[in-house]
Formats: C-alpha cells, sequence, structure tokens
C-alpha cells in the first residue's frame, strides 16, 4: 500500500470529507455519481475549449506558455493527477522562470482550504516537473468568469505532506474515518446513503 500514488483531488476530498476517501480505495467498487458532479464535469470541459482561446489577462499576466491539461505525478510526494493550466512565465526555459497553476472551478464560492490544497499539490509537482519555483496559482470561477489569487506558503505546502501521509495511514488500516463536524456537505453527497450514522 505504500505505493498508492493518491489522485490530487483526493487531497480536496479528504479536507472536504475523508469519507469519501474511505470509500474510494477501502470500497473501490462503489462509487456513484450525482447530477452535480455531471454538471461541473461538462462545464470543466467546455472552460478548457475557452481558455485556449483567453489572453492571460485574467491571471494579471502579459506573458507565458501554457500547457494544457497537463498529467503531472511525484512518487515524492505519493501523488498524480491533470492540472488544468499551467502556466511558465515568461517561458519555461527563462533564467527568471517561475510556473503558475490554475484550476477550473464551477463554483461561485470563494476558494476553501480543501480547494487551496488541491492547487498547492499541483503547484509542488510542477516544481518537481519542471525544475521552476511555484509561488502561486488561481483558482478560476467558471460562472464568475473570475480567477483568484492563492499564494503557495509555506503552511500549505506542509499540509498536503501531512494530509497524504494521514490520508495513506486510513488506507493502509482501512479504518473509517469520523463524519465531518458539519453535516451541510452531505446533503449533496454522493456516498450520503452509505454513512448511517449521518442524517
Amino acid at each position: 500500500m505504500d505505493d498508492i500514488l493518491f489522485e490530487v483531488t483526493d487531497l480536496k476530498q479528504w479536507n472536504y470529507c475523508p469519507r469519501v476517501v474511505y470509500y474510494r480505495y477501502c470500497v473501490p467498487d462503489i462509487r456513484p455519481v450525482t447530477a452535480l458532479m455531471e454538471l461541473g464535469s461538462a462545464e470543466h470541459r467546455h472552460e478548457s475549449g475557452r481558455e485556449e482561446r483567453r489572453s492571460l489577462r485574467s491571471y494579471g499576466l502579459t506573458e507565458g506558455e501554457r500547457a494544457f491539461d497537463l498529467p503531472l505525478r511525484s512518487t515524492q510526494l505519493g501523488l498524480r493527477g491533470r492540472v488544468d493550466l499551467a502556466i511558465a512565465v515568461p517561458t519555461r526555459s527563462a533564467s527568471n522562470a517561475e510556473g503558475i497553476v490554475v484550476e477550473y472551478k464551477y463554483s461561485e464560492q470563494k476558494a476553501g482550504v480543501h480547494v487551496k490544497l488541491q492547487l498547492t499539490a499541483y503547484a509542488l509537482m510542477l516544481e518537481e516537473t519542471w525544475d521552476i519555483p511555484v509561488k502561486r496559482g488561481f483558482i478560476y470561477a467558471i460562472p464568475l468568469r473570475r480567477a483568484e489569487s492563492v499564494t503557495i506558503t509555506k503552511r500549505l505546502r506542509q499540509k498536503v505532506v501531512d494530509t497524504v501521509a494521514t490520508m495513506r495511514t486510513m488506507v493502509q488500516g482501512e479504518q473509517m474515518p469520523a463524519a465531518p463536524t458539519s453535516r451541510r456537505q452531505c446533503v449533496s453527497c454522493e456516498f450520503r446513503r452509505f454513512c448511517n450514522d449521518v442524517v
């Protein structure tokens, strides 16, 4: 089980509700899909196409080399995933190159810590892959057509590492985590009917 490469989205799920990660890895044959999940996926695909035609102005940039839907993998971190957009400013080969990661979200809400962790994980993997520093990223809110800047802090970086370690321990022990303190997210959760202790 040490060789598990978690999906970056598992970090987001873990901070939203750790039971989603439990069901995915400990009871893998169960994976309900909600209408909201399908809508989010469809909007995500449409946004990817629009992004290719858009300038970098949404991110406060005038230049940059873009890579769309970039697969990233880190055995050191124990993570893999596809970042929606990676930008090298001014270019990857420049001596002063900086990497920027962008994630599209079908939400009007300000990015919560669960989304910032996902972005930070992509930042860490992009640093490893492109060998350039990544100090910031953006969450692009599709409905609002607006980008929210996120600083990739030491604290977020450490939280990614700690969260992956905690997820690994849970999967190895096959122990169902406690339900989230707030039950607000349970209302639209695809696993709601499997959590008999949640009303």
